[in-house]
């Protein structure tokens, strides 16, 4: 497949102005592909002469095609690329009759049977250039047209789209004409939907999700449309510009590949934020959150669109700092930046280290397959802290002062990086260009260090500044309370300009200084030696979870930087999360510590040891909580309770009676969750997974038992499992996924040692035939991460310099060994 190159994009919009898609999808031909009637009318723009172009379609069968009544070749099609040539200026239309494929990896046209009932439901996703899987179009951002879809469904369907949609009878639907979108943005959902629907300030809103589901989506039915009220109402309260689009649909989809996408008018969310077990509040808050994410995108992505895509983080960046910063203003939800603190800025920091990292804003993405690989950690969390840190610098009011001037001067057009710069610079007299300069066109993470000169009573503070950017943080001041030695008292909060132009005073030597408390910056932090001492002894007994958040983000980063001891961390961990009351600390804490100092950065020798201690931290948390008035805090407990297990017994006593000692009862998660850790065990076999898949046939328990079966310690399981991961190609993404986590574990290296090698070869196969998708799950999930040797390294490198991986897993695998290095050095550096 030919990928648009930006030099391409920009020669087609100086010649095109693309005008109205009238768009016919036919989905009652099969299960294999649908039918596909696309009519668009453009002009050629004056002053151009005869000159020649390209529509893109990947068709299963081009049927048809038209140019100005005059039929053209449809053996022209060249991969996805169908020429037209001798344009003239004026307008045209061109007619396109295919069939298309579904798919089975969420891009396209995605297709599901539900295993529950039998039920199917399509929809889809066509970011980036997944459009051309559904219907032609000339795909690129900055070629806005107005859509009219018509759709022939099977009885019994309903078809969701960008508009509200009218069922005209004997299974036909069209949707609202919509006003000037991207191609990337059109969207259909159909199938048998469960769906609630109300309205808000005279908008129609609604809530959709499979009929299996429907239980579960009526009992969040309150919060989700409370949530989507109050953001809604929040962003009015922000955004000058009214909300663009005639509804505000959410359909929670089957398979998908993202947290959700922000297609205009109709959101589309993976379903597992429909909850069939029992969650957590920080659980429920990234719900919210995401939510909130979505809805910032209706101005930001789909109002005001990116020109090219080396501009993403315009709206991935945006969204990401909305989200968090409109929930934590509007919902019950509070506490999102705390979260985002420990669980969502170590994505950015951990990516802003490798060699893939990349400027937030970079200056040149040549094509859509290159910017496909910038949907990451930078993008994202990087980008929402680099906003966060501008409206610290540059003040609230004159940060949206300059986003409603953005809205204003581009709505339903296309924007730049610059765009958006001189928008902000026209609200206020600071220096934005040169603040965009620092931040958004570099690279890597700054460090900053605490110093502390002077006598006790005229003590000065010196921060040492590793790195280029200006920050303004505040720094905390903490002493002992002298009444209880376990706890640290703010003395002061001081608002700091980095670099400083003097060092500050402070007074006496406090117990601890922590840079960039309240996590309003974007660097990494380390502590002096007393600092170091007072947070061994008091870090639960800090005030704030938003500095303890700073606080345990510094020792990761100390830990995966060789300067704090693995096992310190663990130590640190076993000592202060049974006096933590905060739930995305303690699940984000428990997470590292296993995920990364368990299985990773610590020996094989050394991780029964360290599970032991995990298990003892969940015990203690467990009894902690057995007056039931902390049930979020037990889950969190009982999950990784599960997950540290180093024999069967107790956790084998709890699935034999379904439910933990005190609670919970086993819902459908932690059955499965019981069920994979006792695979790995080798406590279990297929009999009993499949006794569990008959008791819970969905498509959660398909993932399940796909997991389970994976993670058996049998030589004949593992062949099955990699054969249907690499041999054939009838795994969904979402089959893939749950094979790949369950075959690799830490207590299995000897039994799947020969498939370490045999992997690169494999992936990179697998990764040709079957697309980005599924490069991304077989560089993130099937890689051999738990084989931390120099021998593995050795062959992922061998493999990106031999092989031709396709982009998407040469990211992957470029990351991939880059931790693996990363895990080799805190290896060797405990050792020494």
């Amino acid at each position: 497949m030919s990928v648009l190159t930006r030099d391409e994009a920009q020669t087609r919009a100086q010649l095109l102005d693309v005008h109205h898609y009238a768009i016919d999808l036919d989905l009652t031909g099969g299960d294999e592909t649908f039918d596909s009637r696309t009519v668009i009318r453009f002009t050629v723009r004056a002053g151009t002469g005869t000159t020649d172009t390209f529509v893109e379609v990947k068709p299963a069968e081009l049927r048809s095609v038209t140019l100005d009544g005059q039929p053209l070749d449809p053996d022209a099609l060249d991969e996805n690329r169908l020429p037209l040539k001798n344009l003239t200026p004026g307008e045209h239309e061109l007619r396109l009759d295919a069939a298309m494929s579904y798919s089975r990896t969420g891009e396209g046209m995605h297709r599901f049977t539900d295993p529950s009932d039998d039920e199917t439901y399509v929809y889809t996703q066509l970011f980036m250039d997944d459009v051309q899987r559904v219907f032609a179009a000339f795909d690129q951002p900055d070629l806005k047209a107005v859509f009219d879809l018509t759709v022939t469904a099977p009885a019994g369907w309903t078809v969701l789209a960008n508009g509200i949609t009218e069922h005209t009878g004997d299974g036909h639907w069209k949707a609202a004409t919509t006003p000037l979108i991207s191609t990337y943005l059109v969207a259909v959902a159909a199938g048998p939907w469960h769906s609630v629907r109300t309205e808000h300030r005279g908008l129609p809103f609604g809530l959709h999700c499979r009929r299996s589901l429907a239980p579960h989506l009526d009992a969040d039915t309150d919060e989700l449309f409370e949530i989507t009220r109050q953001c809604f109402d929040r962003y009015h309260e922000k955004f000058a510009e009214p909300y663009p689009f005639d509804s505000y649909d959410q359909a929670f989809v089957p398979e998908f590949n993202a947290g959700a996408m922000e297609n205009p008018g109709l959101v589309t969310f993976r379903d597992e934020f429909v909850f069939r077990s029992a969650v957590t509040d920080t659980e429920r808050q990234t719900r919210a959150m995401v939510v909130a994410h979505e809805m910032a995108h209706m101005w930001f992505g789909d109002l005001v669109t990116l020109r090219w895509w080396d501009d993403i983080w315009l709206n991935e960046s945006f969204a990401e700092y909305m989200g968090y910063q409109t929930c934590a203003e509007a919902t019950r939800f509070t506490g999102t930046w705390t979260d985002f603190g420990l669980t969502r800025k170590p994505w950015g920091y951990d990516a802003d280290q490798r060699p893939s990292t990349h400027p937030v804003a970079p200056e040149n993405v040549p094509d859509t397959a290159s910017a496909l690989l910038n949907f990451d950690g930078i993008s994202y969390a990087k980008g929402a802290s680099a906003l966060r840190q501008l409206v610290t610098w540059l003040g609230e009011k004159d940060f949206l002062a300059g986003i409603n001037t953005h809205f204003e001067r581009h709505k339903f057009a296309n924007a730049t990086l610059a765009d958006f710069i001189d928008s902000l610079a026209s609200a206020t007299e600071r220096d934005v260009h040169a603040w965009a300069d620092a931040w958004l066109r570099t690279t890597g993470v700054d460090t900053l260090v605490p110093h502390v000169t002077g006598d006790n009573g005229t003590r000065a503070l010196t921060v040492d500044h590793q790195g280029t950017r200006p920050h303004r943080i505040a720094v905390g001041l903490y002493d002992r309370d002298l009444t209880d030695e376990g706890r640290l008292t703010l003395r002061e909060r001081l608002d700091l300009d980095v670099p400083q132009s003097a060092p500050r005073p402070i007074g006496k030597l406090p117990a601890l200084i922590v840079l960039n408390d309240g996590d309003l910056s974007y660097a990494k932090i380390r502590f002096d030696a007393e600092s170091a001492k007072a947070l061994r002894e008091g870090l639960s007994g800090l005030p704030d979870p938003l500095t303890r958040a700073v606080v345990w983000n510094a020792l990761r980063d100390a830990v995966r930087d060789g300067e704090l001891p693995a096992t310190a961390y663990l130590d640190t961990a076993r000592a202060h999360l049974p006096h933590e009351t905060d739930l995305a600390l303690v699940a984000g804490v428990l997470s590292f510590a296993a995920a990364q100092v368990a299985d990773r950065y610590l020996t094989p020798e050394q991780r029964p040891a360290a599970l032991a201690t995990l298990s003892d931290l969940c015990r203690d948390l467990i009894r902690r909580t057995e007056d039931g008035d902390h049930p979020g805090l037990r889950l969190i407990a009982v999950r990784h309770s599960i997950d540290a297990a180093a024999h069967p017994d107790t956790i084998a006593a709890w699935l034999a009676d379904g439910t933990v000692p005190g609670g919970p009862e086993l819902d459908p998660e932690l059955r499965w969750r019981i069920l994979t850790r006792l695979a790995v065990l080798g406590a279990t076999d297929e009999t009993a997974i499949a006794a569990e898949l008959e008791r819970d046939p969905s498509a959660t328990g398909q993932e399940g038992a796909a997991r389970c079966r994976a993670a058996l310690p049998d030589a004949e399981a593992k062949s099955r499992a990699w054969a249907a991961m690499f041999a054939t190609d009838d795994l969904s993404n979402y089959l893939f996924t749950a094979t790949a986590r369950g075959f690799w574990q830490p207590e299995q290296a000897d039994l799947v040692a020969d498939y370490v090698p045999r992997y690169y070869a494999e992936a990179v196969a697998v990764a040709a035939r079957r697309g980005p998708a599924i490069a991304d799950a077989a560089g993130r999930w099937a890689f051999p991460a738990y084989a931390v040797d120099a021998d593995t390294l050795r062959l992922g490198r061998e493999c990106l310099d031999a092989a031709d991986p396709i982009p998407a897993l040469r990211r992957k695998l470029v990351d991939q060994l880059d931790d693996l290095a990363r895990a080799l050095r805190v290896r060797e550096n405990q050792a020494g």
